[in-house]
């Protein structure tokens, strides 16, 4: 098997950029500059490894993005190789026809790339995933069979409200193994995403002026669900642990308290984890006073630091919690797919709400996903994509420190996929709103939080969805805008 004879080049210790992402761009480089030929063999880890002078785990997780990109493609028993369709070769190909390609896939490190950004704007989320590190020909499959057997085997009618057999069973397995739940088949219900969880929860437990509890800093959607049927918002602080309980018992004293909405896990917005003695002491709180506890645990898969924490759900043996999930930070917030675990009297009443809201969920998107979770597809994918977010976590921490230390303050996250960012001097929103739109960079509303004076709080800043140069852009568009803020 022919082999290159040669395939060093230099790597900088100095770079902001990790190993890892340096090897992935210098192959990208040598791929398109012709010294890397199509069907050319690659070196084996082992031996890139020791070439270059670095850990054997770093040209994996090199060689794994570049097959996950497209540049590489692996033969079981024969090594790796270049691949035949580079992922430039199916960009030029479908742009002269057109189209978009299913398959087509980003360069995410190259440090000489043009950014991946629209009509010039390079955009901070509040901590979506990176859709482009899918698995696409394999999903692509998974929905083609989901729909040629429901079609052929007449089930595309109406199904049950709860969601479909194998999902419910999938998700309980994944629950069971991966965060500890103990709950059955009956205490789950599949829903539009983790909003429709918020909502089937209020519309279960909340009337006019119940009392709900919610953190001071919150997810807004979630505070407007409650508010829309007739709660009365109650906030209390949170600190380092996550939130006061001292403070939640003197008001469970003070007036009785329906609920209170947590996200325990890594707060949101601020990203804080909530200690095991707080989640301990929430739960007993839960039923001195009679409040039922709803459980956002959104992103729970990407824990990058600390010990793994379980839901509260896993600890409460209680019917007074209600535990919301999402798959959207694992595939893509478009396919909108998540589940409510609650009580089997709580999930009975969902169906009714169900029946009247939406009747059912997408059988083919549940069928394909279900498919994905039994193979174990999806468990790969989230190995795969928390690899490639560690690595964009620890490269925005360098570049927050190198670039905004004087504009910003902030902790690495232990979790989830943004960074919580305060700043240093007041900053109105409207001004900076402004300047940066003026700079070409756009942040999600939702992950602005202001005062009443509209002087902003903090910022979520999520890392996921970005390469490693459409990072360094947004950064320093940030600093710009910064800068002019501070100077007006």
């Amino acid at each position: 098997m022919l082999r290159v004879w040669d395939l060093d080049f230099e790597l900088s210790k100095d770079s902001h950029l990790s190993m890892h992402a340096q090897i992935t761009s210098k192959v990208i480089k040598e791929i398109r500059r012709g010294r890397l030929k199509p069907k050319v063999a690659m070196p084996g880890t082992r031996k890139l490894a020791d070439t270059l002078g670095v850990n054997r785990k770093t040209v994996l997780l090199a060689y794994t993005e570049l097959v996950e990109q497209g540049w590489l493609t692996t033969e079981r028993n024969r090594g790796t190789f270049v691949s035949e369709k580079l992922p430039d070769t199916i960009e030029r190909q479908y742009s002269e026809e057109g189209l978009t390609p299913l398959n087509q896939q980003v360069n995410l490190n190259d440090d000489s790339a043009t950014v991946a950004i629209q009509d010039g704007f390079v955009e901070f989320n509040d901590g979506d995933p990176d859709t482009r590190l899918l698995p696409f020909e394999n999903i692509a499959r998974a929905f083609r069979r989901a729909l040629i057997v429901s079609g052929r085997s007449n089930k595309l009618g109406y199904q049950n409200p709860l969601g479909m057999l194998s999902l419910r069973e999938a998700v309980l397995h994944m629950l069971s193994m991966h965060r500890g739940l103990n709950a059955g088949l009956e205490n789950i219900c599949m829903v539009r995403g983790s909003q429709m969880g918020i909502y089937l929860a209020a519309s279960l437990l909340i009337k006019d002026d119940d009392c709900v509890v919610v953190e001071t800093l919150a997810r807004q959607s979630a505070e407007n669900v409650f508010e829309s049927f007739g709660a009365n918002l109650m906030r209390v602080d949170i600190d380092q642990d996550g939130l006061n309980l001292d403070a939640l018992e003197k008001l469970c004293k003070k007036q009785p308290v329906r609920a209170i909405y947590v996200t325990p896990h890594h707060q949101y917005p601020t990203t804080v984890m909530m200690s095991k003695a707080r989640r301990a002491r929430l739960l007993l709180l839960a039923e001195q006073y009679g409040f039922y506890i709803i459980e956002d645990d959104y992103a729970h898969e990407f824990q990058f630091s600390g010990e793994p924490a379980f839901p509260l759900a896993t600890y409460g043996e209680s019917d007074r919690i209600l535990h919301i999930g999402s798959l959207s930070k694992i595939l893509a917030p478009g396919l909108r797919l998540g589940y409510l675990v609650a009580s089997e009297q709580l999930v009975s009443r969902c169906v009714d709400e169900i029946m009247m809201i939406d009747i059912q969920g997408n059988l083919i998107t549940e069928m394909a996903v279900s498919e994905l979770m039994a193979t174990g597809e999806l468990k790969r994918h989230v190995l795969k994509a928390a690899k490639v977010y560690e690595e964009r976590r620890h490269a925005m921490d360098a570049l927050l420190r190198d670039t905004l230390l004087d504009f910003v303050d902030f902790n690495l996250p232990e979790g989830g996929l943004a960074f919580w960012v305060t700043f240093k001097h007041q900053v109105k929103l409207e001004a900076f709103l402004t300047q940066a739109t003026l700079h070409k960079l756009r942040i999600t509303p939702s992950a602005i939080f202001s005062d009443a004076n509209d002087h902003i709080v903090g910022i979520r800043l999520g890392f996921a969805s970005l390469g490693m140069r459409e990072l360094e852009q947004a950064v320093s568009r940030l600093r710009t805008t910064l800068n002019a803020c501070v100077k007006s």
